[in-house]
């Protein structure tokens, strides 16, 4: 590669002046982590004065973390809402949604720049938001939720919502003490009555949702038309008049039903018909008949009232509130994965430097041997081990480009939604914010503990999905009490009926009533012929043990619930702590290998000054020089453990998004562009 051939060999020059100085960073000037004022830190250098100062450890310019809004940006907005119209006829026409958009975003071709694809924290934050598979996957749960509550308003029971995080992306861990549960608590996977069974983190939901029957809340219109003909054979003339008998029936019904959020439902139904014989002793032929029901039925104890009947919806509007808050914890554990993705990337890259400029001086000291060797003044046996020592850094500096390399294809997955371009895939990814810290003392957060704990208790989405999710088992508990109740239903129909006919002159009778279809419908409703009647119908399970198992069942669910938010609580404040000793322990380790790695350069300094002036060996040049390699590798991983310890602290508070000016209505589009956060490094 040509990059890291050119820096090394700027590493040599720098090497062989007498300051001893690092290699300067190329490329654009590295961007400051955003950060939030709780983790605002200031590492005060407690050590000595250093006599020499690295460029890696001069203050680095600060650039605010905003950038305009690209068009191409804009393109990749993803709307998944379910469509409306005013046209009653869609509703009988399916609904497609457009297949998934599996390109890389136009912006990603910003970032390569010959044949390097250079990113800041802000770029790989931006690049995610827009192309993780794992956001991509999140957000379908959205509409999902959506679609069950258009359901519920419906009656019907909601199918439920997986409300855990994804997490298929490889790489960059989240959680500190212990990572929370993705999704813990929420209860979106469960349906109607006799759900998910088993819930998450422990916890059992079989009763979410459970209840009373729901019937359907939107009318139902149905009918029936037909046209029949019969004919029977009979043994005698003595009951038709005829031999065989021949019937014509034309006969339509229509009906209209709906049901309540009171429990209520009402049917109303409508018959007519036109019946034709060849029996000379029917007295009607053709023969009209026209009827009509009107009927109601009221739950009076089980089902009766909102709560039982509209549980599902008011499930599924807390199970919609839940998807959102599931998918901002989603947003939080995506941020959180590609920011630790990034420090370790940057860990690999400055570590392949590290072990590049200790190779380059290996090599030059075994040229300097050699030429030595050939005046004869040294032995062959400091030139064997010159060659020793070339070996043991080219390993090294081998194993350090293969974990660059594959922390680059991590990084380079989890910011594309394919690799499929070969070119892409061996590309080259170079970080531009490094991982330097200034100073080195222990760190402390600018806010007390408690504070901290207490904000963090007020922000923590965890929470928020496990007190919703006790809403939906309240609700649920309210519907199975309901359910422990007897069937007493009152049912109540009204309903008339209306006769008509042609007289059969060869039956010789005289008819009262009317001639035409009209007058059999008209008489159907002018209370001329009414039908009535009121009733209760009444069911009485004895000893009813699998409603009282259930509504007991929900009772132990809801406890062992709560149970559980209790300690989602402790383990907030545990991870809270130790993220702040994590960081203060790694702000510690930072000004230690700071130290450390200065001792180190001293002593190269003063062993190369001494070869120089013949007291000293190139063996004892070589040593120290592994010795500042080695202190120099310890303080790469000393800052990015810092900068993780950053990241955690960030995530257990939960300031992530805010500190990274992450928008969630942005990012659920996937037309996110990370705006500043206004914070300093």
């Amino acid at each position: 590669m040509t990059y890291t051939r050119t820096t090394c060999l700027a590493a040599v020059s720098m090497l062989l002046q007498p300051s001893l100085m690092m290699v300067a960073q190329a490329g654009s000037p590295q961007t400051s982590i955003p950060q939030t004022s709780i983790t605002q830190t200031s590492i005060t250098q407690t050590s000595e004065p250093q006599t020499q100062t690295t460029q890696a450890d001069a203050p680095q310019p600060r650039f605010a973390l905003s950038a305009p809004v690209r068009s191409d940006v804009a393109q990749t907005a993803v709307r998944l809402d379910i469509p409306h119209s005013s046209n009653p006829i869609k509703a009988y026409r399916p609904t497609e949604v457009a297949p998934a958009n599996l390109a890389n975003s136009a912006s990603l071709d910003a970032h390569i720049h010959d044949g390097l694809l250079e990113i800041s924290l802000k770029d790989a934050i931006e690049l995610a938001l827009q192309n993780n598979l794992d956001l991509a996957i999140a957000r379908y749960n959205i509409p999902i939720a959506d679609a069950d509550i258009l359901r519920t308003r419906a009656g019907g029971f909601n199918r439920g919502v997986n409300t855990g995080v994804v997490q298929n992306t490889p790489g960059g861990g989240v959680g500190g003490f212990g990572a929370s549960a993705a999704g813990a608590g929420a209860g979106g996977t469960s349906g109607g009555a006799g759900g998910a069974g088993t819930g998450a983190s422990g916890l059992v939901q079989s009763t979410l949702g459970g209840g009373t029957q729901v019937n359907s809340y939107d009318p139902l219109i149905t009918g029936d038309f037909r046209v029949q003909h019969s004919t029977s054979p009979l043994s005698n003339l003595s009951i038709y008049g005829v031999p065989t008998l021949r019937d014509n029936l034309i006969n339509g019904d229509i009906g209209y039903q709906q049901a309540f959020g009171t429990g209520t439902t009402i049917g109303v139904s409508y018959n007519g018909n036109r019946q034709t014989t060849n029996s000379p002793f029917s007295f009607l032929t053709p023969t009209l008949n026209s009827s009509f029901q009107f009927q109601v039925q009221q739950p009076l104890l089980a089902g009766f009232g909102l709560g039982p009947n509209l549980r599902y919806l008011r499930v599924a509007q807390n199970t919609k509130k839940i998807s959102d808050e599931a998918f901002e914890f989603q947003v939080v554990t995506t941020v959180t994965q590609i920011a630790n993705l990034y420090w370790d990337l940057v860990a690999a890259y400055e570590d392949e430097q590290v072990k590049a400029r200790s190779f380059d001086f290996a090599n030059s000291t075994l040229e300097s041997g050699r030429k030595q060797l050939a005046l004869q003044a040294i032995p062959a046996l400091d030139v064997m081990k010159d060659e020793g020592e070339v070996a043991k850094a080219e390993q090294d500096l081998t194993i350090a480009k293969s974990a660059l390399q594959f922390q680059e294809l991590l990084i380079k997955n989890a910011l594309t939604k394919n690799l499929d371009d070969t070119t892409l895939e061996a590309m080259p990814v170079r970080p531009t914010d490094l991982s330097t810290v200034t100073g080195g003392a222990a760190v402390e957060a600018d806010a007390p503990t408690e504070n901290i704990i207490a904000d963090a208790l007020g922000r923590r989405l965890e929470l928020k999905i496990a007190t919703t999710n006790l809403k939906n088992r309240d609700i649920s508990r309210v519907a199975l009490n309901n359910a422990l109740l007897p069937t007493v239903n009152l049912i109540g129909t009204f309903g008339g009926v209306g006769l008509a006919g042609v007289p059969n002159e060869a039956a010789g009778v005289t008819s009262t009533v009317p001639v035409g279809y009209g007058g059999s419908f008209e008489n159907a409703f002018n209370n001329s012929a009414p039908n009535y009647y009121v009733g209760l119908n009444v069911a009485i399970p004895i000893r009813n043990r699998q409603a009282k198992s259930d509504q007991y069942r929900s009772e132990l669910e809801t406890r062992q619930a709560e149970i559980q938010l209790q300690q989602q609580r402790k383990q907030i404040r545990i991870e809270v702590r130790n993220a702040q000793y994590a960081l203060q322990q790694s702000g510690a380790r930072v000004g230690a290998a700071m130290k450390a790695r200065d001792l180190a350069a001293r002593t190269f300094d003063i062993t190369g000054k001494e070869q120089q002036l013949g007291a000293g060996s190139a063996q004892e040049t070589l040593v120290s020089r592994q010795a500042l390699a080695t202190a120099e590798s310890a303080l790469v991983a000393a800052r990015t453990a810092y900068q993780k310890s950053r990241v955690e602290l960030q995530r257990a508070i939960g300031t992530t998004l805010e500190a990274n000016g992450v928008s969630v209505e942005s990012a659920r589009s996937g037309a996110q562009t990370v705006q500043a956060a206004n914070v300093v490094q």
